[in-house]
């Protein structure tokens, strides 16, 4: 009888200490499990929805007086990817506006901006090109080799432009926001919000409307590379003139787009599509329903519950011809090679995966 007790009594103990090994054990994991669950994952884009709309977080803006018409999600804390280069692009207008530099200075490449990875205007080190034409990369090539070398002729660095960056963004009120690369390329501690994206948009705009004049831009060729706007909105939705896409695979496909008809201008902000084309389809329903709630006078949300199916009448990109093309088309035995070169379609592809 004793021998049963004092097994009985063992038996216990094993217990108590086997508790309290699992809750010690549980206590050293949960830290662990809390920062993993923490960081963003590389399938953070596919997150349910809430909202209508088949993405993350987005808003809709007036552009006249920045109001907000339709929001959704809207303060997630979402990677900008290219986004960036709208803020980038702003700060470099600013200190062409402020005197500090002109439109027509020329910027020496620096290795370190010839070779940032991702989307790319293709430049190389040591060639010379006007802060005008970057611009222009930045806006129609997404070019992140663009990018660092307008932030380096600005501010003598880009870990200095970054700053101009992060001041900018509180001046007109983006709370939410912090970047850490000039063209938004993947970095930790980097993030927007759709509506913070919407407060910079707005500003842009309203600072800097001609702007717009690179942002609308379809096509552009830099020594035989070709690289295409990736606004699914231009040349297709009427009204449509800009504004910047961005991807990278901790966001999602993203997309701010401005449109105006007649007195009305509106600027849609979507973050964290799952594709192209969802980021396409999405984004022209948002638009559509924007203009829908005012002409019905219903909300923007109810637009969108009763759509149907967007579609836009497709339209081919005007080609622009030189007089020296001109020319050539003047003689008949003379045909311009129509063949694209294989290193412009891996270029295009590359662009393809960064868009």
């Amino acid at each position: 009888m004793a021998a049963i007790f004092r097994i009985g009594r063992m038996c216990t103990r094993i217990s108590v200490l086997a508790g309290l090994l699992c809750v010690a054990f549980a206590l050293v994991l949960a830290p662990v499990a809390d920062a993993r669950s923490a960081r963003p994952t590389k399938n953070a884009a596919r997150q349910a929805p809430r909202g209508p709309l088949n993405v993350r977080s987005a808003v809709l803006l007036d552009a006249k007086t920045g109001k907000v018409l339709f929001a959704q999600n809207p303060d997630q804390r979402i990677p900008p990817a290219s986004l960036t280069k709208v803020l980038s692009m702003m700060v470099t207008l600013d200190a062409v506006r402020a005197g500090k530099i002109k439109l027509s200075d020329t910027v020496r490449v620096s290795r370190h901006a010839a070779n940032q990875g991702g989307s790319r205007m293709g430049l190389r080190a040591g060639e010379r090109l006007s802060i005008n034409r970057l611009l222009m990369g930045m806006a129609v090539s997404s070019g992140n080799d663009a990018s660092m070398a307008v932030a380096e002729r600005v501010a003598g660095s880009g870990k200095q432009f970054v700053k101009l960056m992060n001041a900018k963004a509180r001046q007109v009120g983006m709370r939410s926001s912090t970047f850490k690369t000039p063209n938004g390329l993947p970095a930790p501690g980097q993030y927007t919000t759709a509506r913070d994206m919407g407060r910079l948009s707005y500003a842009y705009l309203k600072r800097h409307p001609s702007a717009l004049q690179y942002h609308r831009v379809r096509v552009l060729k830099h020594r035989g590379a070709v690289t295409t706007n990736k606004n699914p909105l231009l040349g297709v939705c009427p009204g449509a003139d800009g504004l910047k896409t961005g991807w990278v695979s901790a966001s999602g496909y993203n997309i701010i787009s401005t449109v105006r008809r007649g007195n009305t201008r509106l600027i849609a902000v979507i973050l964290g599509a799952e594709s192209p084309a969802d980021r396409s389809r999405e984004i022209r329903r948002l638009v559509e329903a924007g203009f829908q709630s005012r002409a019905k006078g219903i909300s923007v949300a109810s637009a969108l519950s009763k759509q149907k199916n967007v579609q836009y009448a497709q339209k081919k990109p005007k080609k622009v011809t030189t007089a020296q093309q001109a020319r050539a088309k003047s003689k008949p035995k003379v045909k311009a090679a129509r063949k694209t070169p294989k290193t412009t379609i891996q270029a295009a592809r590359k662009e393809d995966r960064k868009g």
